[in-house]
């Protein structure tokens, strides 16, 4: 059974005292499968996988430069589920649950039972309609949320009303279902993730190599024999995986199991997550000794949102500097940044 309370909490052990995370679980929603359950180790306090997962008292902590929108989907949001940020590509958000929650979520402020809910029948039909609209889309991306959570027949429709539209190319599904739920990926959801003029890309999002079960591996190999294109999304987080050791067991795995990496996220200024942020130096250090660690199939790309809504940069390349936590950062269309905002700039 899924937990989804603090009283389930305390009921799978996870926890103790269900009165000290109860105004966390208020604020942020809890999620965790059996499948995830199961990864957890109670008897560790410094466990990796109930550090993604299980509240912690550190979430009621803000600082001045967090905030809710930290990488700005609401100033390029023309209706309501579009994120359109950058010419050729949108962000279709058609739900915004998941099957869990990770505690350093950059939308947590928008995802579970209490956030922004499922797109309406109209609320979807204008999101289609902007897409259709905008000849330049070439690729929309599910999110949310995670689109994982719809059935296959909610799937299936969404790709055949993506499939009317000539020139959309490229669909991709932003999910962390193979590994958390992976009884999930069947061979009709397979089927649904497919329409015909349409190549479908998946991004898998794993942190830790732990979260590479024996499921999880059947499901990515499903998928990949279905033909499906997986490529990998991870968040440096400390605690999980900044340590050169973990991190390049994590990029072998996803290399192993047919999945490209593709993106490693530094942490986002998400609100109550200053627990799991590393330096950007940090970061920049582990990259760099992955690259003579480890296969070149294996390099992720470590990029930075930009707060404000500005897009990704490379932070691994010469398109951030400076030191001792202050940096410029250049964003895809040139532009300067100062990193980490101003804190009167952080709403």
């Amino acid at each position: 059974m899924d937990i989804k309370s603090v009283e389930g909490l305390v009921a799978a052990g996870l926890v103790q005292h269900a009165d000290v995370l109860r105004p966390v679980t208020e604020k942020y929603a809890v999620g965790i499968t059996p499948d995830v359950l199961a990864l957890i180790d109670v008897n560790d306090p410094d466990d990796p996988m109930a550090r993604q997962f299980v509240p912690s008292a550190a979430e009621l902590v803000t600082t001045p430069d967090e905030r809710a929108d930290p990488i700005g989907d609401l100033t390029h949001s023309p209706v309501e589920g579009i994120v359109h940020r950058y010419p050729d590509r949108v962000l279709l958000k058609a739900v915004h649950v998941c099957p869990v929650y990770c505690r350093f979520c950059f939308r947590r402020e928008m995802v579970g039972p209490q956030g922004l809910g499922t797109l309406t029948p109209p609320q979807l039909d204008a999101a289609v309609a902007y897409i259709a609209d905008h000849s330049e889309i070439w690729e929309v991306i599910l999110t949310g949320g995670d689109p994982l959570v719809l059935s296959p027949r909610r799937l299936r429709e969404m790709m055949a009303r993506l499939a009317g539209i000539a020139h959309v190319k490229i669909v991709r599904f932003h999910t962390r279902v193979p590994v958390v739920e992976p009884d999930r990926v069947d061979a009709a959801m397979i089927a649904a993730l497919k329409a015909s003029g349409k190549t479908t890309y998946l991004a898998v999002h794993a942190n830790h190599p732990r979260e590479f079960t024996e499921a999880a591996r059947a499901a990515m190999a499903r998928m990949a024999d279905g033909g499906i294109a997986l490529v990998s999304q991870s968040v440096l987080l400390k605690g999980v995986n900044d340590d050169v050791e973990t991190l390049a067991a994590l990029m072998q795995a996803f290399v192993e199991n047919r999945v490209q990496p593709y993106y490693l996220h530094h942490p986002d200024l998400a609100p109550g997550t200053s627990h799991f942020r590393v330096s950007i130096a940090r970061g920049q250090a582990l990259v760099s000794a992955l690259r003579g660690r480890i296969s070149g199939l294996a390099q992720p790309t470590y990029v930075l949102d930009i707060p404000g809504g500005h897009g990704k940069a490379d932070i691994g390349a010469a398109r951030i500097v400076g030191s001792e936590g202050h940096y410029s950062v250049r964003d895809w269309q040139g532009v300067e940044h100062v990193y980490p905002p101003p804190a009167e700039d952080a709403d």
